[in-house]
């Protein structure tokens, strides 16, 4: 396979390969550090790394794994190609990398099935325009029962005091 470079910053992103090893071997590369041994690169943060067998997922497949639970779009996904992967797989996602730049050179045992950007959450939105929603709304005006209460501290005081007194008159 040839490199494949990643970009500094790089978001969203979630690389899916196939793993063309026995299952031992595959389950090693759970381990930190083995997986960035066959990907070529050093320093991966592992709890972005998922390896597994396909069967796993049992009825919800490959397909449903990236629409489901990695909010991949399910246009950019093949689920019929996606239902012939078999075996042990590995999902790599951006966040990995930890915003570092990165060339993988990935073992020959491991096939790329396809490189997926994951939804993002639009964060825009309409202006809110209701007057609770203007700044300094809400009643500045302090009452009564706002202030504090330290009668209840006080009597506190006056308890540990009496016990404190009490053992001392005891021990003497």
């Amino acid at each position: 396979m040839n490199k494949l470079a990643i970009s500094p910053n790089e978001h969203g992103v979630l690389r899916l390969f196939a793993l063309d090893m026995r299952p031992e071997e595959a389950k090693f590369l759970r381990e930190p550090g083995a997986a960035g041994q066959v990907l070529g690169v050093d320093g991966l943060d592992p709890s972005h790394i998922d390896v597994f067998p396909v069967s796993d997922l049992e009825e919800l497949g490959l397909y449903g794994y990236l629409t489901e639970g990695c909010g991949v779009s399910a246009d950019q996904l093949d689920r019929d190609a996606l239902a012939s992967v078999e075996g042990w797989v590995m999902v790599l996602r951006s966040t990995a990398f930890k915003g570092r730049p990165a060339m993988l050179r990935p073992d020959p045992r491991l096939r790329l099935i396809g490189l997926f950007t994951e939804e993002a959450t639009s964060w825009t939105g309409g202006t809110i325009e209701t007057e609770s929603a203007k700044p300094f709304s809400a009643p500045q005006t302090v009452t009564a029962g706002d202030a504090p209460r330290r009668v209840g501290s006080a009597m506190m005081v006056l308890v540990a005091l009496l016990i404190t007194g009490g053992i001392l008159w005891l021990i003497l």
